[in-house]
């Protein structure tokens, strides 16, 4: 992911969660929960930022990982991470 445009990194997010926990389309609105929505475990969520700092070679710290409830949390943090690295 070595684009800055929120549209392009949710789009990618979601094929992710689509690819990796075998969900829809629908699944995947960026409001969805990733715990109450989804029904990811914490698991999942480590194995979530782990493919995304592959894919975007962004680490994602315990903290980080504590503040995101959302699709559209993955995405803000994604946009945050770069922004840190600019």
């Amino acid at each position: 992911m070595s684009t800055t445009d929120p549209s392009a990194i949710l789009d990618q997010v979601q094929v992710i969660l689509m690819d990796m926990f075998h969900l829809t389309r629908e699944d995947v609105a960026p409001e969805k929960n990733l715990f109450t929505d989804l029904d990811l475990d914490s698991l999942d969520a480590i194995d979530l930022a782990a493919e995304l700092g592959t894919r975007t070679q962004i680490r994602f710290s315990n903290d980080d990982l504590r503040q995101i409830r959302t699709i559209a949390d993955v995405v803000q943090a994604i946009l945050t991470k770069q922004s840190e690295q600019a």
